[in-house]
């Protein structure tokens, strides 16, 4: 299921008067917003990053050097 199909199952609390005050969401579609959100945010610091001219490193080198360092990753 992708987010917007996703999205076509949250629920609205309203309110008396019929305005909408709140959103129910199953925890599934939680916890995919969730990576969505996470994974765009890393997206967004990767471009800041290359913009600025960083150096960007393979994931398993920057573990090996946070592991040399007593870092537990």
């Amino acid at each position: 299921m992708n987010v917007v199909e996703s999205l076509q199952t949250v629920q609205f609390l309203v309110d008396a008067s019929g305005n909408k005050k709140a959103v129910v969401l199953d925890y599934t579609v939680w916890e995919e917003l969730l990576t969505l959100l996470e994974d765009l945010e890393d997206a967004e610091e990767i471009r800041r990053l290359r913009e600025a001219g960083e150096e960007a490193i393979p994931w398993e080198q920057a573990k090996a050097e946070l592991r040399a360092r007593g870092v537990n990753v």
